[in-house]
């Protein structure tokens, strides 16, 4: 077992896993420096959700390594993982699962409640997280009423709302309209950037990959390819075998 280098905040090498006997991930390595955005590309059953869930410890990968910040992920204790989850790490899905019977900000204050902070604390956090997403407004109400767009930055706060050392964000745009899209995206990356939070995300689309600062792709859960994204044509890279 070889340490990862020490600007790394996450880490894999040689990721192997498989679904039922299919192969989902196949020898995929790489690194993320603290700060970076790195986005995950490729085709839908590409191996981007696998590859996010072994990074972020939801899954063990059935050969290969993940570090995190120098510790072994892979060789972690169930408990300890799940600590490392719900400490250390953020995630967004492509859905907006929010709890129907709490408020907004109820929602997005919601790891903190569960971590034993007092309300009132949590309440200001999840208050000033959502001020900055664009979404404070809605503090009050339910998630019933709100259109999707805002339930997605109300998932956006919550993951969040405890400063995660890595943001984990798979598709999380997927299912907006374009102008929804692109408004989530800046928000979110305005975001993560003011706070040097590091961010893998997971997308199929170039548009979302443009704001990432450098971009991998996989193809049937092989890496294809790698590219730094420094300008418009960086978009392309999202699609690029190299």
């Amino acid at each position: 077992m070889v340490a990862p280098p020490d600007n790394d905040v996450i880490w894999a090498r040689s990721l192997h896993h498989a679904h039922r006997g299919s192969p989902a991930l196949v020898g995929v390595s790489l690194g993320v420096r603290e700060g970076e955005i790195l986005a995950v590309c490729g085709a839908r059953g590409s191996g981007k959700t696998t590859l996010l869930r072994c990074l972020s410890g939801q899954l063990v990968p059935q050969e290969g390594e993940v570090w995190f910040n120098s510790s072994p992920v892979h060789t972690m204790p169930p408990l300890l993982r799940e600590r490392m989850r719900r400490d250390r790490f953020g995630w967004i899905d492509p859905e907006p699962v929010l709890v129907p019977e709490l408020k907004a900000w109820e929602n997005a204050a919601l790891p903190l409640l569960l971590s034993g902070v007092p309300r009132r604390a949590a309440k200001t956090t999840a208050l000033e997280w959502m001020e900055r997403l664009d979404i404070g407004a809605a503090a009050q109400k339910r998630p019933h009423v709100l259109l999707r767009a805002e339930q997605q930055r109300v998932a956006v706060a919550r993951a969040l709302v405890t400063t995660p050392s890595v943001l984990f964000a798979d598709e999380p745009t997927a299912t907006l309209h374009s102008t929804d899209a692109a408004h989530v995206l800046r928000t979110v990356t305005a975001a993560v950037r003011s706070h040097r939070v590091t961010m893998v995300l997971a997308t199929h689309d170039p548009d979302t990959a443009s704001v990432a600062d450098r971009v991998i792709t996989l193809g049937d859960g092989r890496r294809t390819g790698t590219a730094t994204v420094t300008d418009a044509e960086g978009r392309a890279a999202c699609s690029l075998s190299v």
